[in-house]
């Protein structure tokens, strides 16, 4: 069920994770549900950094004192989505699963392609480069809201055995994914100049992100696969095997992915519409990492 924005207060939590028990294939005998999974741990650590360098290049535009509130609030929680995210990967490099050849790439996207300047020199005026890496936020967010309240959903996780301190980092960073739904693409709204060139250019990055997004994840769970250390015989990635980890529900259909393009070409979208505010408060509520990190916040208050 879809919940409206209400007024709501988005803040970081300071959680931690411990991976010692964490076994590589953290679904058990399903190393491609696993891997596809695994790309979110190599994509996000560069790519959540570059969201808050993003927003923080654009903080001197925001007029609106509640927004500034919520774009704060989001800048903290992406902040420490990728400082988790970036453990994992320490955590499989434990295991004789060396990413740094795969991150290398994400990393030029987001540091190159996508950096504070125009890349190769291209004579982009500084504002409108900046508005359009803001509308490529605010199109990954749709995204990362879908999967957070998708993996809020995904009984058959739990069914199938996976690693509990991973499904707690999952629906932890996917709770907060829909608490902040928003936030990017009002971000975008309020930066990203009149219309109908803001609309024409929220379609345009979209339709840039999207393909871009799903290579990169096809490649990565490629890359995984191929370099597993458990996995004997040099597999490859197979789309069969895929599809058969979707229909036990260990994965996100692909219709459900696609459907958040056309929602979002809409000229009346809105995020808040994304997912179960509701349903994500509620995790949070009971979550091991958060319910930790409250009470050490409660612990330091009281002295």
């Amino acid at each position: 069920m879809a919940v409206s924005d209400e007024p709501y207060v988005i803040a970081p939590r300071r959680v931690s994770f411990d991976w010692r028990d964490t076994p590589l294939h953290w679904i058990p005998d399903e190393p491609t549900a696993t891997h596809v999974i695994n790309v979110l741990h190599l994509l996000l650590p560069a790519g959540e950094r570059w969201f808050v360098k993003v927003f923080k290049e654009a903080l001197p535009l925001v007029r609106d004192p509640v927004l500034l509130k919520d774009v704060k609030g989001f800048m903290g929680q992406e902040a420490t989505h990728s400082v988790q995210h970036a453990y994992v990967l320490n955590h499989l490099a434990e295991q004789r699963l060396d990413t740094e050849p795969y991150t290398r790439h994400v990393d030029y996207l987001f540091e190159i392609l996508l950096g504070e300047e125009p890349p190769f020199g291209v004579p982009w005026p500084r504002r409108e480069w900046l508005r359009f890496r803001l509308a490529i936020v605010a199109a990954i967010e749709q995204f990362t809201a879908v999967l957070g309240d998708w993996v809020l959903r995904a009984d058959a996780l739990d069914h199938a055995g996976a690693d509990e301190v991973m499904l707690d980092l999952l629906r932890w960073h996917g709770a907060e994914e829909v608490e902040h739904r928003s936030v990017a693409f009002d971000m975008y709204q309020h930066c990203g100049g009149p219309d109908p060139v803001r609309y024409a250019r929220r379609l345009e990055t979209m339709a840039v992100a999207a393909p871009v997004m799903l290579w990169f994840w096809v490649r990565g769970a490629a890359y995984l696969i191929r370099h597993d250390p458990q996995l004997a015989g040099r597999p490859r990635y197979s789309l069969r095997k895929h599809n058969r980890a979707v229909a036990k529900g260990l994965l996100p259909a692909w219709g459900e992915l696609g459907a958040a393009v056309p929602r979002y070409f809409r000229r009346s979208y809105h995020p808040s519409r994304e997912g179960s505010l509701r349903r994500a408060v509620e995790y949070l509520a009971t979550s091991p990492a958060a319910r930790a990190a409250a009470g050490a916040v409660g612990r330091a208050a009281l002295g």
